[in-house]
């Protein structure tokens, strides 16, 4: 018998234990006093990677199933340029990538190639697949979590760290107003 009791006692303060936590639905938070965005509140990226983290600087929910995500236009916004992208292919990585808009982004030039900017979060790249990338594409490069716009690819190969999101037509001006200060990514309705 003293078994039994033994066993009793702790599941009785367990259930005691359970009954004191709250039941009732509350805004998902990721820190004291933070709450999570409006789908309106635009997250923004430092230049250097790291998200902004003033507390409505959290990833946005999951775009709804009815979305077409394959030939979304997603417009990159910087003063009076814009840069349309259209989305190539429904992924895992094109999905998490169209629900963090609208964001707020800093692009910078790198190596001669590509204009480059780091997003707030890394995104999901599970089954997605590599690139070789042209001028005129837009990528995830998946070790440095960033998006680039690709414009000069000679002597660039395929790349299973390369991960294609879109197309976009601008010239060389266009590009080089997206380095002139914050750049707006909303989906274009």
């Amino acid at each position: 018998m003293q078994p039994k009791a033994l066993l009793i006692g702790p599941l009785a303060m367990l259930l005691v234990l359970t009954g004191c936590a709250t039941t009732s639905p509350g805004p998902a938070t990721s820190g004291p006093g933070t709450s999570a965005p409006s789908a309106s509140t635009p997250q923004v990226a430092t230049s250097a990677g790291t998200p902004n983290t003033t507390p409505t600087q959290t990833a946005s929910a999951t775009p709804s199933a009815a979305r077409q995500v394959e030939g979304s236009i997603v417009r990159f916004t910087a003063g009076d340029t814009s840069v349309d992208v259209v989305i190539g292919a429904d992924n895992a990585t094109t999905r998490d990538f169209l629900a963090m808009l609208p964001l707020i982004l800093s692009f910078e030039e790198f190596n001669g190639r590509e204009k480059i900017s780091y997003l707030p979060r890394r995104l999901n790249t599970t089954g997605s697949p590599g690139s070789d990338p042209e001028d005129g594409d837009l990528i995830y490069f998946v070790p440095w979590g960033n998006l680039g716009f690709y414009y000069h690819t000679a002597g660039i190969g395929y790349s299973d760290q390369v991960l294609h999101i879109g197309t976009y037509n601008a010239s060389a001006e266009q590009l080089e107003q997206l380095q002139e200060g914050d750049v707006t990514v909303t989906l274009a309705e």
